[in-house]
């Protein structure tokens, strides 16, 4: 339970409301224990009044009197229990709202190798799932918890006003029942993960069908996909089944120790009653008292279970907030330039995989130049890109930025003058405007602004085929356009910033030779207030370039204009005879 130690500052920042809770359940509770008092004083009445008069009016009368307070006192305990709920409640929706927000905002601020290391399904699960069950442990766990120990304290005090030793005979089962729940709510909990966990793998079988229809049908698996799927569904029946199974367990072993409550009541009482020694009034209050605490024992073994699966959540929320992102913003001074871009002797390994995947690699490059970056795949090229824009830190060597070690920078101004294009292009389900305006204070774009970059991109034409145009919604991920077309829109999103630093990582691989071509010298013309670094696996996309290097093994192999690669007859050399070849 140390885990939920760290929701205590939420419980501080509402301690007042909680307080009113608190308040409210004691005044419920009071109304609820006063109310089997006025039962037994009118059961004891209506006796007296029956034996003294045989009369009907004062008989109705009293019955009148009896059924109006009993009412009134009904409705007092239900409003105040409105309120406790109101109070402790709504606090837990709170806190799960200020508990959401905290992890998501750390989410923003952990780095680039967090995300490598931890997978997407459950970062979700863990601002989802998670938060839930400990909003389960703040509102009805808590609240079930002080409503437990209030009314305890309350009914037992009146129950042992009547009589000692009949009390604790009575109350002798709870103890029990508390203890069967728990160890029944125990089992359910395990086998509902196992149903949830079945319930995830039926989903992702769903979801890969979906995704992959097309595959499976152009490989004929429809039948094998169906077994699958068909053998998931029939393991998650069963799971459920067995989870009916117990779960029908949990409101008999209730009742089956209710009953015996009360029947010891009315024995005990019975026999007490034969003596003299209580009422017949005394016999039905203490009913009512043992219906009356029945749920908040029941509800230990709940209550216990919830907390459990709270702090297992928590425990869980707290390795992602109290881990600290890799990369942070070292400094708040200015950085409003770019003129010159160094690697030297940069290496840089990966933890999870241990691959070198940079290895002594040092270039030069400066305002006004364009870099191209060529090799083959898993060569290190996109590895390079991270470590320019401090996605990455090297493990050794160092990158200079106008002779600052970019590790001393403001990495957020640095950021902020560039604009890079990914391998994977990620479009947002929205409007092609607002994904081209993403990057940019949206009050400083015009629609000229738009028009120009798309222009520039060579995408304009393919936006005015559209019947919404700019306004165009796109799907998940720009489902609805082809990879050239997203590709293209992801490059006039990064020029819309007016980068100094323009990074394309094989932005141009989906694209003709012709608009590629025409892409190239859109770039070349405003490239003279900037620094452009393009990676590409066609030689194309880089001959224009002023200075390239060709990567292998993360290790700079060759380097040179693309005249002069070419005439060394080397790695380059023979990439451009295959790429040619490929063409013609």
């Amino acid at each position: 339970m140390k885990s939920l130690r760290y929701l205590n500052k939420y419980l501080f920042r509402y301690k007042w409301r909680l307080i009113l809770g608190v308040i409210f359940i004691i005044i419920s509770n009071y109304f609820g224990v006063e109310m089997p008092k006025i039962v037994k004083n009118a059961v004891n009445d209506f006796l007296l009044t029956v034996k003294a008069e045989n009369e009907f009016y004062p008989i109705l009368l009293l019955s009148l009197k009896i059924a109006g307070i009993y009412i009134i006192f009904s409705i007092l305990k239900g409003f105040f229990l409105f309120l406790t709920r109101q109070m402790i409640i709504i606090v837990s929706r709170y806190i799960e709202f200020d508990l959401k927000n905290e992890i998501y905002l750390q989410y923003q601020r952990l780095g680039y190798l967090f995300y490598k290391k931890n997978k997407t399904g459950d970062l979700m699960n863990r601002i989802s799932e998670d938060v839930t069950q400990v909003r389960m442990y703040l509102g009805p766990g808590l609240m079930y918890t002080i409503n437990l120990v209030v009314l305890s304290i309350m009914a037992i005090y009146a129950m042992m006003r009547i009589h000692v030793s009949m009390t604790l005979i009575v109350l002798a089962p709870l103890p029990i029942m508390s203890y069967l729940i728990y160890k029944v709510s125990s089992k359910m909990n395990n086998l509902s993960k196992k149903k949830q966990e079945e319930l995830s793998h039926l989903t992702n079988i769903v979801q890969e069908s979906f995704s992959g229809i097309r595959v499976i049908k152009a490989y004929l698996r429809e039948k094998e996909n169906n077994q699958k799927f068909f053998n998931s569904a029939d393991e998650y029946k069963k799971k459920s089944m067995n989870l009916v199974m117990v779960n029908a367990l949990f409101m008999p072993t209730i009742v089956f120790l209710i009953g015996l409550s009360v029947l010891l009541t009315v024995y005990y009482g019975g026999v007490l009653s034969y003596d003299n020694k209580i009422t017949p009034g005394d016999i039905v209050a203490f009913i009512f008292y043992v219906n009356m605490m029945t749920w908040p024992f029941a509800s230990v073994g709940w209550v216990t279970s919830i907390n459990q699966r709270a702090a297992a959540s928590q425990s869980r929320i707290n390795e992602f907030l109290n881990s600290e992102p890799e990369i942070k913003n070292p400094t708040t001074n200015p950085f409003k330039d770019l003129n010159e871009l160094v690697f030297d002797k940069v290496s840089f390994t990966y933890e999870n995989s241990g691959i070198n995947a940079i290895d002594q690699l040092s270039f030069k490059v400066k305002k006004g130049q364009t870099l191209g970056i060529v090799g083959r795949t898993g060569s290190g090229k996109s590895t390079i890109l991270n470590l320019i824009c401090r996605l990455l830190d090297p493990v050794e060597g160092t990158i200079f930025v106008d002779n600052q070690n970019l590790k001393e920078i403001n990495l957020d101004e640095y950021r902020n003058i560039t604009g890079a294009v990914p391998q994977d292009v990620f479009l947002f389900s929205d409007t092609i405007a607002n994904n081209l305006k993403f990057g940019v204070d949206e009050t400083t774009v015009t629609d000229d602004d738009l028009v120009k970059v798309c222009q520039s991109a060579q995408v304009y034409h393919n936006i005015l085929d559209f019947p919404e145009q700019m306004k165009t919604l796109l799907g998940e991920r720009g489902v609805n356009l082809s990879g050239g077309q997203k590709q293209r829109i992801s490059i006039a999103r990064a020029l819309l910033r007016k980068p100094k630093l323009l990074l394309l990582d094989d932005c141009l691989s989906a694209v003709d030779t012709e608009t590629e071509e025409a892409i190239l010298k859109s770039l070349n013309e405003i490239r003279k207030d900037s620094i452009h670094v393009i990676v590409s696996h066609r030689i194309s996309s880089l001959r224009n370039a002023d200075n390239i290097i060709v990567i292998d093994k993360g290790k700079k192999i060759e380097e040179g204009s693309h005249e002069s690669l070419i005439n060394e007859g080397g790695v380059y050399y023979k990439m451009y005879q295959s790429q040619l070849v490929e063409n013609d």
